[in-house]
């Protein structure tokens, strides 16, 4: 199921087995509004595509095995279009939408989640793709100071969105 943001610079290609038009309008919504509010501070593009899969925990396992080498299920998983030897966006025409990266959530595993971490599963949804988006432009969480600069990322663009702790009950 395809769900293209027309009015925005940024689009969202969903699907997979678990991709239910509710978790797919909520990941176009607070997608959207993501990286409207990381391109306004210079870390996304203005333009973008993200290819998201709303998987199952078999799935998602498969992923994580090929992927990462590693036979276990995971939460999400996200694969950049702009590290390594990926797209140079510089070849891009002007105004072209670059084309960020994929994400993988575990729909079983979210809400599994949410109710461990007693948050609302739109809460945990909204958590793992701002996540992923975050790995898409080239955060990451190996360093105890990069961990804090994406945890607090993470955290006021949820609370920009409506779906902060307070505002989830937690």
């Amino acid at each position: 199921m395809d769900h293209p943001a027309a009015e925005s610079a940024f689009q969202f290609a969903i699907g997979g087995a678990a991709a239910e038009e509710y978790w797919a309008d909520l990941a176009e919504r607070v997608g959207i509004e993501s990286l409207r509010a990381l391109s306004a501070r210079g870390i996304a593009p203005q333009r973008g595509e993200v290819s998201l899969l709303l998987v199952d925990e078999a799935e998602i396992q498969a992923y994580n095995r090929a992927y990462r080498g590693i036979d276990a299920p995971t939460d999400v998983l996200s694969f950049s279009q702009l590290e390594g030897e990926g797209l140079d966006v510089r070849t891009l025409p002007p105004g072209y939408p670059v084309p960020l990266g994929d994400i993988v959530i575990s729909v079983p595993r979210m809400r599994d989640q949410a109710r461990t971490y007693g948050h609302s599963q739109e809460r945990e949804f909204a958590f793992l793709l701002v996540h992923g988006l975050l790995h898409l432009l080239g955060f990451d969480h190996q360093s105890a100071e990069d961990e804090e600069r994406m945890r607090a990322t993470t955290e006021a663009l949820l609370a920009e969105a409506g779906l902060s702790r307070d505002a989830s009950g937690t």
